[in-house]
């Protein structure tokens, strides 16, 4: 039917624009965050695009519902404003018919929601979790910003790269003090590269064609050592293994647990693909623009009902992480509550009759008066 097909390209269509809006600000305060880090010598300047891509992968399932919502009613918003649902209506076209299409998306949305929430959203998790990890025990030079001095992880030295040469990969103008010397000491050199031992993978930072400059000046040990190669050991092989988050975890590993942690953590991976149902029934049903109130009493009520519901559902979550609630009854009733409030609303709608229905005392007094 024309009136379903434009309605699912509308809503689809909108739908997509609003997720790259919200994406586009998610992007940048995240890159924001993590340049901040790079800048620091924490992370590599050239992590920092992995990173913020997978953290952002790690929230879509959080956010494709919201926008969902959010394209919903700006749909059926503009349709009210335009008169549209007037013209339906006439025709005999109420609110109930939207929802075989509604259903349409919901089933789409849903199986991508439950793609992202049962397996990219752990696996991206974990790989973004290693990997940050990694840069942060892997050697501090690859994380230095040229001009800025960095301090060794080990709290024992001071780097500084005054430039660094994207064409050789090496770096240049090196100052290294008090690292890895057996004495107090600096180490200058016009070159340097990374390299890791094949067989140990210690870290080593290769300073070509320098000067080692060991004591105090005017001491009798003080000493200048001219070389053509320095190696230093900067760090050492990592043997500390790397604990993933509980929200990384594959779903084998949450079905069967009686962790309260763990176990958690599978109902709210479960609860965000039925909010998307419960979600689109409350859009269908607070998205009414009344001519005399205008659209921002339906648009407050939806967000109210929106921060209620997922607060509730996060409050339940944490009832069981917490041991308090040992099965996800809790979850459950949430959804069932919202569920048969959306479908009570929708049908008052339905019916051109107020959302709440008016206590009788104010209707006699209505009457008297």
């Amino acid at each position: 039917m024309i009136v379903n097909k434009s309605f699912i390209t509308e809503v689809l269509r909108t739908a997509l624009a609003v997720t790259f809006v919200i994406i586009s600000i998610f992007l940048v305060m995240r890159v924001m965050g993590f340049l901040s880090q790079a800048a620091e010598g924490i992370i590599p300047v050239g992590g920092v695009l992995s990173l913020v891509l997978l953290k952002m992968v790690s929230y879509l399932d959080v956010m494709l519902p919201l926008m969902f919502y959010i394209a919903l009613i700006m749909v059926l918003n503009r349709w009210y404003s335009d008169q549209e649902m007037a013209v339906l209506a006439s025709a005999g076209l109420g609110v109930f018919h939207f929802l075989k299409p509604l259903g349409v998306l919901i089933v789409i949305l849903g199986g991508l929601v439950a793609f992202f929430s049962f397996y990219l959203t752990p696996l991206s998790l974990a790989k973004g979790y290693t990997l940050e990890q990694q840069f942060r025990q892997s050697n501090e030079v690859s994380g230095v910003v040229t001009g800025r001095f960095v301090d060794a992880k080990d709290g024992n030295g001071v780097y500084f790269v005054e430039d660094y040469n994207r064409l050789t990969g090496n770096y240049e103008n090196v100052f290294v003090y008090g690292a890895s010397f057996d004495r107090e000491g600096v180490v200058f050199a016009k070159t340097a590269y990374r390299m890791e031992d094949e067989k140990t993978q210690d870290q080593f930072l290769v300073l070509v064609n320098g000067s080692r400059y060991e004591g105090n000046p005017g001491s009798p040990d003080y000493r200048v050592v001219d070389f053509e190669k320095y190696a230093l050991r900067i760090e050492p092989k990592n043997q500390t293994k790397i604990y993933l988050p509980v929200r990384s975890r594959p779903n084998s590993e949450l079905i069967d647990s009686t962790e309260p942690k763990l176990r958690s953590e599978w109902y709210w991976r479960v609860a965000k693909v039925f909010t998307l149902p419960v979600l689109a029934i409350f859009a269908l049903a607070l998205a009414h623009v009344d001519s005399r109130r205008g659209k921002s009493t339906g648009m407050v009520l939806a967000f109210l009902v929106y921060l209620t519901y997922t607060n509730l559902l996060g409050y339940t979550v944490a009832l069981i992480k917490k041991g308090e609630a040992t099965s996800g009854a809790p979850i459950w009733i949430v959804h069932g509550l919202y569920f048969i409030l959306a479908c009570y609303c929708l049908y008052r709608r339905n019916y051109n009759l107020p959302l709440l229905p008016e206590i009788s005392v104010f209707k006699q007094k209505r009457a008297t008066a």
